[in-house]
């Protein structure tokens, strides 16, 4: 919870780290792409957790933005020091599975949290690639401003090291209102209706707060 005064705040149970950066200049980050829902049963579970993992477009997707973040982590790292120990692999989480990968790199000597943060913002798995023309795009398409969601919220300790999220799973309010919202990514694999089931299913546990129906209904596949 971030309160900034009485006409804002945020509220985040996000599953995705950004960046973080440790005190032996160390930085990580988890960019997420790829979304499949909890089984009813053990069996449907690892059924869904499985499909995930090997899904064409999804895999396809969440190595787009691992390309992205290795780029935009090269432009302050040591030479050669940038890698991705963690490829692919499938999380669980409350209501979904997702697709997470790290990138990890070691800061450059004369860099800092602060030129970490200038060289990969915006988080690149909600932009998508290449990052600036794809914003252009989001300019040009998107009727208003994203507000909070989709940005970073982080945290900057006394020893310079550094940890932050992707506002995503969020509410925003103000005096007046409550917002939820959320996205995907899109590529030349999406289906439209697998992309607006996968937003519900992200979505449902933040409606459900409010009494709202929390079936998403399916996701491709008939699960």
């Amino acid at each position: 919870w971030l309160a900034c005064g009485a006409d804002f705040g945020l509220l985040s149970a996000t599953p995705e780290r950004f960046i973080q950066l440790g005190p032996d200049r160390m930085a990580r980050s988890r960019p997420i792409k790829g979304t499949a829902p909890r089984g009813a049963t053990s069996e449907q579970d690892d059924a869904l957790r499985a499909a995930l993992a090997m899904d064409e477009k999804e895999r396809a997707e969440n190595l787009m933005i691992v390309d992205l973040m290795r780029n935009d982590l090269g432009r302050v790292a040591q030479l050669g020091s940038v890698r991705v120990p963690e490829l692919f692999s499938v999380e669980r989480f409350a209501h979904v599975h997702h697709l997470v990968s790290e990138i990890a790199a070691t800061l450059a000597p004369g860099y800092d949290a602060l030129d970490l943060l200038r060289a990969a913002l915006p988080p690149g798995s909600v932009t998508g690639a290449p990052k600036h023309r794809a914003m252009q795009i989001i300019d040009r398409l998107e009727s208003s401003p994203r507000g909070a969601y989709c940005g970073a919220v982080f945290r900057i300790g006394t020893d310079g090291a550094m940890d932050s999220s992707v506002i995503i799973r969020a509410l925003a309010t103000t005096r007046r209102t409550i917002t939820a919202a959320a996205g995907g990514g899109i590529t030349i694999l999406s289906d439209p209706e697998r992309e607006y089931a996968e937003m519900r299913l992200k979505i449902a546990p933040l409606l459900a707060l409010f009494g709202a129906d929390r079936s998403p209904g399916p996701i491709g596949g008939g699960t």
